[in-house]
Parts: structure tokens; C-alpha cells; sequence
């Protein structure tokens, strides 16, 4: 039977908006690093404090914009989250040497949804990560955007993207309330993640974050 999926709130700017998702039931906090473009970034000394205060059971993720394994890994026992986000893609043999050197970090690497090329590509690292997220970035663009753009994209190819692999996946891209619950309908992810379509100017806004919930809830 389908599950209802777990909540990942990602952009958090400080441990307000930490508190105010823990407490809205948040099983996850994003915190976003250093990023080519796109909203959320904080420093390293801020996700770092952050991770320190949150309790115990709610899970933490760096999303990092680092392709090289040894930068991965010392930006991630730097800033102490228990997962690692992969925003941009990372060659195979870095993602094993990681694996290598902290086997006990999750690792979530995220596939920018734009064709069926996304599929195959989401299959192939399969087997080097622990999760799959799906977001609506644009990473080719002149500009590259590896998240936040607050854009939806095709569900269809997110739906045969979590047929074809075998470990938990996240849906992101242009979610919010009133869209929330037709997107878990149509591609049942293991969990859902956003951060522009809780935000009311730039700040986690706690009635849309309640409305957000209240829909997940209701499936």
C-alpha cells in the first residue's frame, strides 16, 4: 500500500524557519550551500549551526554544488548534515570514493527532469546513492539553475523515472499546496520537497507551510 510520503522542506535560512517546518512535521530540512544561481544559499558556518541545534530523527541535507569527491567531503564534515544532496552531476568515481570515506552519510543525488534521457540517467546512478531526487533545473543554461526555480516539470517522465529504479526517490519542482496532492496521485514518490512555494517574499511563510501539510496529509 502507498505511503503517504514524507515531507522534506527545503531553503531553510535559519533555526526559525528550522523550528517553524520541525514543528509543522517536517521529516527533513534542506540547507542550501554555495549554488551557481537559485534561492536559499547560507554559509557553511550557518548550516553548520543549524545542524547542531536540530533534534534528533529529523534528518539534515547539504545540497552542494561540488562535483569533486575530496570537496564533497569535507564540505559535508564541515557543515555535519546525516545526508548529502547532489545538485549537479558527479562522475562515478567520485561518487565512490565518498561512499568510501563516509559510509554512513546518505547520498541523494538529483536528476534535473527534462527528457527521457533523465530516465536513463537516474537509472545508471542507481547503484552509488541512496536516493533520487527530481527537481526542475536547467543545468545546460548559460545561467545554470541546479534547483529552486519554483517550476514544475513533466510528471509523466518522473513517474517511469521512479518505475525503473529501486531505492526511495523525491519529487520537487514547483510544488505547493494546490498542486501537492495531484503530483503524489500521479508519480507516489517516496517524499515530496520544496522551498519557493512555501515562501511568501524570500521567507518561510507559516500558512502556506500549514496548508502544505494539511494537503499532504489528506491523501
Amino acid at each position: 500500500m502507498f505511503k503517504t510520503p514524507k515531507i522534506k522542506v527545503c531553503c531553510i535560512a535559519n533555526l526559525f524557519e528550522a523550528q517553524l517546518a520541525i514543528d509543522a512535521g517536517a521529516w527533513a530540512l534542506g540547507l542550501v550551500a554555495e549554488m551557481p544561481s537559485g534561492p536559499g544559499p547560507i554559509s557553511d558556518e550557518e548550516i553548520a549551526e543549524i545542524v547542531s541545534a536540530v533534534p534528533a530523527g529529523i534528518e539534515t541535507f547539504l545540497l552542494t554544488a561540488r562535483v569533486d569527491a575530496d570537496a564533497i567531503i569535507d564540505h559535508r564534515q564541515f557543515c555535519g548534515t546525516s545526508t548529502i544532496q547532489l545538485v549537479d552531476h558527479v562522475p562515478f568515481q567520485e561518487l565512490q570514493k565518498i561512499r568510501t570515506a563516509l559510509p554512513k552519510v546518505r547520498l541523494v543525488q538529483v536528476i534535473h527532469v527534462i527528457d527521457d534521457g533523465s530516465v536513463e540517467e537516474a537509472v545508471r546512478v542507481t547503484p552509488l546513492v541512496d536516493m533520487i531526487l527530481l527537481d526542475s533545473g536547467k543545468p545546460d543554461a548559460k545561467v545554470r539553475t541546479l534547483g529552486g526555480t519554483g517550476d514544475t516539470h513533466n510528471w509523466d517522465i518522473s513517474l517511469e523515472i521512479r518505475k525503473q529504479i529501486g531505492i526511495p526517490m523525491f519529487l520537487a519542482g514547483g510544488l505547493k499546496p494546490q498542486n501537492v496532492a495531484r503530483a503524489i496521485g500521479q508519480v507516489q514518490p517516496f517524499g515530496v520537497d520544496l522551498c519557493s512555494g512555501l515562501r511568501t517574499e524570500s521567507h518561510l511563510d507559516p500558512i502556506k507551510l500549514k496548508a502544505f501539510f494539511a494537503s499532504v496529509g489528506a491523501i
